[in-house]
């Protein structure tokens, strides 16, 4: 692991040696089945440990998603630390999914969970969400900076849902979605060689070659879901600098000759996130290695590496 103390530099070195690929261990009960597991316990333990066996020490991210570990209860936030300690002791940077957001003291909590050394979930950086004002993360920056930690905050998301909130018009002209990442950029400065604090840009925004693209329904091992391209997608990252957690890859629809069309000058901060299309191979670790080899050869490609 790199000697640098702050998320942003570790995450770039990192990223250059090993690659930008951010691998999604998500023990969804369809992704269970897949494999020939029981939706379970023991199944999500067999399941995301594999991953963690095929990923944690070739892929730079790992990124669990906290709520297929919660609905397992107790034993289920067990298997969760053990996939954090695990992947990091492999020399990966986790990136622990949750989306927190809330005010005050709460939120002072939810940071103390995830990113104070001290706890059994201690993490690199998590997802936060701004939508209570991204002034009520306050509390998520000061301990992120004060333990060299990241936080990846929701900008622009994918959801059909989220366009009427993110691309409403504030009283400044700009929509609420760039109005966060202009926020969330005052905290990197001019940091080197990028800052820590990143936002969430969904894959599969962007221009649509015809109306007939612009909604798709999709069903991937029993998981439906809805894949948006839509056409507003006014957002300037030309001054942004921290890194970009960009879901939506594989399954849902992103590629990587997507990442370009949608970061533009800031693609090479991209963090392409997959889930689904690395797990679909297994359960051979050999299978899921190739996968997330030929991944990292194409996100490259995608972002002139």
């Amino acid at each position: 692991m790199p000697s640098n103390k702050d998320f942003g530099s570790r995450a770039h070195h990192l990223s250059q040696v090993r690659g930008p690929l951010c691998a999604g261990i998500d023990p969804h009960g369809a992704l269970l089945q897949h494999w020939g597991l029981d939706d379970d316990l023991a199944g999500a333990e067999r399941f995301a440990m594999t991953l963690v066996e095929a990923a944690a020490s070739t892929c730079a991210f790992i990124k669990p998603q906290s709520a297929f570990y919660e609905r397992f209860g107790s034993g289920g936030v067990a298997l969760l630390e053990r996939v954090i300690a695990e992947s990091r002791k492999a020399g990966a940077l986790v990136i622990l999914d949750v989306k927190r957001g809330d005010i005050g003291s709460t939120m002072a909590a939810y940071a103390q969970a995830y990113l104070d050394p001290a706890s059994p979930l201690a993490v690199d950086a998590i997802t936060v969400s701004p939508f209570l004002g991204t002034g009520s993360l306050q509390p998520a920056f000061d301990l992120a900076n004060a333990h060299g930690k990241g936080l990846f905050v929701l900008a622009r998301t994918s959801n059909p849902e989220g366009k009427q909130v993110q691309m409403a018009k504030r009283r400044d002209g700009k929509s609420v979605a760039q109005g966060i990442i202009d926020e969330v950029n005052e905290h990197n400065g001019d940091a080197e060689p990028m800052g820590s604090f990143g936002i969430v840009m969904g894959a599969t925004i962007g221009a649509c070659a015809s109306e007939g693209e612009a909604r798709l329904r999709e069903s991937t091992y029993g998981i439906t879901h809805t894949t948006v391209r839509q056409r507003d997608t006014a957002h300037d990252l030309s001054q942004f600098n921290g890194p970009i957690l960009v879901p939506g890859m594989g399954a849902q629809g992103g590629r990587p000759s997507d990442l370009p069309r949608v970061l533009g000058a800031a693609t090479n901060f991209a963090i392409p996130s997959y889930s689904r299309q690395i797990a679909q191979p297994g359960p051979a670790v050999a299978s899921i290695r190739t996968a997330i080899e030929a991944l990292q050869e194409e996100c490259r490609a995608a972002m002139g590496e």
